[in-house]
């Protein structure tokens, strides 16, 4: 199969990896629309968000890794959305938003921004800790 998510959770590609269980896997978006943009998605391949068999133990881990987000990034304001077109393997988005963050009252998908490795690690690390 050539999905890049499943490529992701066989670590034939590298990630920065905030959450792992023996079915799920959370990692920060490369690019991120804002520092700590995370996906988390099953690690069977669905097409589709709404496909995930025990889709409630899904929300269970989003909310975790939502939680978690919040906490390390120190926002309350967390967007998600589950679209899906990118890449065809289910995912849900988690973006932190801070004020003046250039979204407005949405998140403007096409408006990434540079985060460095570095930052990235310490983000991804910071995240993990706060996992509960």
């Amino acid at each position: 199969m050539d999905c890049v998510f499943c490529k992701i959770i066989s670590n034939e590609i590298p990630s920065y990896k905030v959450y792992e269980d023996e079915s799920y896997l959370a990692f920060l978006a490369v690019p991120s629309i804002n520092p700590g943009h995370t996906l988390v998605i099953p690690k069977k391949h669905y097409r589709w968000v709404w496909d995930v068999e025990n889709i409630g133990e899904y929300f269970k881990v989003v909310k975790k890794v939502a939680n978690a987000i919040r906490q390390a990034m120190k926002t309350e304001f967390l967007a998600s959305a589950v679209v899906g077109e990118e890449v065809p393997h289910a995912h849900v988005w988690l973006v932190p938003r801070y004020e003046g963050d250039g979204h407005g009252g949405a998140i403007q998908f096409g408006n990434f921004k540079e985060i460095s490795e570095e930052e990235m690690k310490d983000i991804a690390e910071k995240i993990k800790k706060s996992i509960n």
